[in-house]
């Protein structure tokens, strides 16, 4: 999962807007201006993303160790009822084929909710960048006249064309004291926590009740 991607779908509602507080009278003065941004671009040159970033893979390895250890044990009592289930009462066995059961769709639901859980959290850690960014293309867009602003990535842009001069993203960046250019962070992809289907070794299998 990459961040910078991931916020495409976020931003375009709210970049649509960025421009759209300019006064009433300064709009009445002056002619329609509108000027565009590339997110993207911006996200990636804020110093905030590489701690977004590594933060998110800490989450993301937290959620892979404990599938790992719910892995663990199933697999270590699925192996141990099959040495001992030629052995067992029937009482006995179907509550161990019951537990493990139970254990498998444990395992299942972490997975289904994995994915979830790693984007609420990349939510939460974005909030504050993406107030940030807001705020400053609102400042941007005021003190330059631009009546709307439009956002210029994404495989359908909201933009399709528009002249050199309409890109704000530099000021944007400069607004927040960054220098275009110098905090370019490559994205590297975050995937939610996953693992092999969980079964039981050797040729015993449990009975689904």
């Amino acid at each position: 999962m990459n961040i910078v991607n991931s916020l495409r779908l976020t931003f375009a509602a709210a970049v649509l807007t960025a421009a759209s507080l300019a006064t009433t009278s300064a709009q009445a003065q002056a002619p329609l201006k509108i000027g565009y941004t590339s997110v993207e671009y911006v996200l990636s040159q804020m110093p905030e993303s590489k701690q977004i970033e590594s933060d998110l893979k800490a989450y993301n390895s937290q959620l892979e160790a404990q599938l790992k250890s719910k892995y663990t044990e199933y697999q270590t009592k699925g192996e141990a009822y099959q040495k001992g289930a030629a052995t067992m009462t029937d009482v006995v066995k179907a509550d161990k084929e019951k537990e493990l059961t139970a254990l498998q769709q444990s395992i299942q639901e972490f997975q289904r909710n994995a994915e979830q859980s790693l984007q609420q959290k990349q939510q939460t850690l974005l909030k504050p960048a993406l107030d940030k960014l807001q705020k400053n293309i609102d400042a941007v867009a005021e003190e330059n006249g631009y009546t709307y602003v439009l956002n210029s990535d994404g495989a359908s842009p909201v933009l399709l064309h528009g002249p050199k001069d309409g890109d704000i993203s530099d000021l944007v960046l400069k607004k927040m004291g960054i220098t275009p250019g110098a905090n370019t962070v490559k994205q590297a992809p975050v995937a939610p926590a996953t693992a092999p289907a969980p079964a039981p070794a050797g040729k015993t299998k449990t009975k689904t009740k």
